[in-house]
């Protein structure tokens, strides 16, 4: 990085997506960076951090084409969980979390498309942000569905995740109180009575500081439904960007993810115009919902990270209920802190 910047002094750690000039990204997967030649640039987010000062220590593990939210790669391993030892990080953004938990890094970055980011940074007790949709920039990032695609980051604590936020937000936001809480019924519902249970400390400070607070429903049709059109669009998107290179290369793929790039080729037309028009309508929803000033909150996950060596059942199984909290950002292109 630059000699001197509001960054200098500080390193960080970017997920194995992000072009750095005269290196190869690997996507998580052999067959990917074997493919593929080094990048003749750099991200220009990547850059941008760089031109602040920040000295980047390397590139950090992902999920396989970053198709995955657990963070176990049947190629390279599972970064480990130094908050929860014997559990998953999380992924995709596996590695950044892991980085950062662990202390190798002052902050990771990460992309988040279906909560890539917030879930690893739930899972390894991090704070995880990623923004608006299309607030920072991707480009010299590989996509995975650019319709929900977003840069995200990890820190420790709450000042070094406002401190890169300034560099790549290029702004210094001004304190605000939000006018109310919105809590999510329904997200916490969902989630469970032992994750209400745990998070009761947390929502308790944050009453305290908002004051004001209204119950909420996200979802008017459940948020399995919106699960369902966040799955349908995202899979034609994956499916759009990556069936060439798949088709081509004939990548060995590992359990799970090899599954679900097989189930974004039959996603139909009908579906996705069907799966456009929810969307439609809940991102109005919810945006209506926020446009007083409120913030809305809802629990990240619907558990703690499973353990590591999990069946497929079982991880299936979380990551089905984690997707139904997780893509009401997506789907109306918010920014959420986790």
């Amino acid at each position: 990085g630059a000699a001197e910047g509001p960054l200098a002094g500080i390193d960080f750690g970017a997920k194995d997506v992000f072009d750095i000039a005269g290196h190869k990204s690997g996507c998580g997967n052999p067959d990917w960076l074997a493919s593929h030649a080094p990048a003749e640039a750099t991200a220009p987010a990547i850059a941008r951090l760089l031109d602040a000062g920040a000295d980047l220590a390397g590139k950090t593990q992902t999920d396989e084409l970053t198709y995955s939210l657990m963070g176990e790669n049947a190629h390279y391993g599972t970064p480990l969980n130094v908050n929860a030892p014997g559990r998953i990080p999380g992924g995709s953004s596996s590695g950044s979390a892991a980085a950062v938990a662990g202390e190798l890094v002052d902050f990771a970055v990460g992309t988040d498309c279906g909560g890539s980011v917030r879930l690893p940074a739930s899972f390894c007790g991090l704070y995880g942000f990623c923004p608006s949709h299309g607030r920072i920039t991707l480009e010299g990032c590989m996509p995975l569905a650019p319709g929900f695609d977003t840069f995200g980051w990890f820190a420790r604590d709450p000042a070094m995740l406002a401190r890169v936020g300034e560099v790549l937000l290029e702004e210094t936001p001004s304190a605000m109180r939000p006018k109310q809480l919105l809590m999510a019924d329904d997200a916490f519902a969902a989630a469970g009575t032992e994750v209400i249970a745990a998070l009761k400390g947390a929502l308790d400070s944050v009453r305290s500081f908002v004051g004001a607070e209204q119950s909420a429903v996200i979802a008017g049709d459940g948020l399995e439904a919106c699960f369902a059109t966040f799955h349908t669009l995202q899979g034609t998107e994956i499916w759009a960007n990556h069936h060439d290179w798949i088709e081509r290369t004939r990548p060995s793929f590992g359990p799970g993810i090899r599954e679900r790039f097989e189930w974004t080729s039959t996603v139909g037309e009908s579906d996705v115009a069907e799966a456009k028009k929810g969307r439609e309508m809940f991102s109005e929803r919810v945006h209506n919902m926020l446009s007083d000033g409120s913030v809305l909150c809802l629990p990240t996950a619907p558990g703690i990270a499973p353990e590591r060596g999990a069946s497929g059942d079982v991880l299936d199984y979380f990551r089905a209920r984690a997707m139904a909290l997780l893509c009401s950002a997506g789907l109306a292109g918010l920014p959420q802190i986790s």
